[in-house]
């Protein structure tokens, strides 16, 4: 299979890895770039894995809330002019008012249901004729609700480029201090970009996965394939252990904290018995603008099929 130019820097974008090297990776993976980025981690030549599908696209992430409510809504277009045109951005503020009061669960249900500025238009024929008069193609990509008992708020960074919700379970969800507790993990949310909300949510599936990849690490590294079997798995179960207290938000160190150590799950204990409340994280949204979308640079692909001689 012939891999292009573009898709090695795709691949380079999302793993930081170097040209040749991704070239490497998608043909020895018939340009399989889920499995390109696999080699790559496997050979410990991928930068973080968890640089994987940050790359950009322009548009926009809006919340809103409405007490025990909150949607949020990434509506993208194709340049940042347009994301900071005012037109876009109250167009994308309309969406996530329609989101509020719809009981649409996918884009295609919402898409399908009457405007509610002009119900003589469905949502799809509005974004048609924003697209005509704004001149760029716009899409509504992606959308959450959350509906709680407890307590519910959201975060916007960068102007929107970063949106957060963050959900608790609490018996004084109005509390002041339950609430600034829950914007400053959401802040947490959108700097450190956590998988998981706690240990038990990981699924087994991403534990075994994990487990796959470093042991190939391992056995592509002389020095530390020629362990006794026991070193290393136990080299295994600590790297394990480091990458759970990376990705799983409680365990996460927070950002704010005095002492560097103290953890996201403790930070809310300390909350909890100030305020005299129960409160227990329950759930986590997390969208970033063209996250998983590739950015046309037509100049810079041809600048590596270039490089690659291409």
């Amino acid at each position: 299979m012939a891999i292009t130019a573009a898709a090695v820097k795709e691949l380079r974008e999302m793993t930081g890895a170097g040209m040749m090297d991704c070239k490497k990776a998608l043909t020895a993976t018939d340009g399989d770039m889920e499995k390109a980025v696999e080699f790559l981690r496997e050979k410990g030549l991928a930068a973080a894995a968890k640089k994987a599908g940050r790359i950009a696209a322009e548009g926009l992430v809006t919340a809103k809330l409405d007490g025990k409510k909150a949607v949020m809504v990434e509506v993208n277009s194709e340049t940042d002019f347009v994301a900071k045109n005012a037109e876009f951005q109250e167009y994308v503020a309309a969406v996530a008012d329609q989101i509020m009061n719809s009981g649409a669960a996918t884009v295609e249900a919402l898409l399908a249901e009457p405007w509610a500025l002009d119900p003589s238009l469905t949502v799809e024929q509005e974004l048609s004729e924003k697209i005509a008069r704004i001149g760029e193609k716009l899409s509504i990509r992606r959308f959450a609700k959350i509906e709680t008992s407890g307590a519910v708020v959201a975060y916007i960074h960068g102007g929107g480029r970063i949106g957060v919700l963050v959900e608790a379970d609490t018996d004084k969800a109005e509390d002041p201090q339950v609430l600034e507790a829950l914007k400053n993990v959401a802040m947490q949310i959108a700097a450190l970009r956590p998988q998981f909300t706690t240990r038990a949510d990981v699924p087994g599936d991403f534990i075994e996965k994990e487990t796959e990849i470093l042991r190939a690490q391992i056995m592509n590294d002389p020095k530390e394939a020629a362990k006794p079997e026991k070193v290393i798995e136990g080299m295994i179960k600590g790297r394990i252990a480091k990458e759970l207290k990376e990705f799983c938000l409680t365990e996460q160190i927070y950002v704010k904290a005095e002492d560097g150590k103290q953890t996201v799950g403790q930070y809310l204990e300390q909350v909890s018995k100030a305020a005299g409340a129960a409160l227990t994280l329950k759930n986590f949204v997390r969208f970033e603008t063209g996250e998983g979308i590739e950015k046309r640079q037509d100049d810079f692909a041809a600048e590596v099929a270039k490089q690659m001689g291409m």
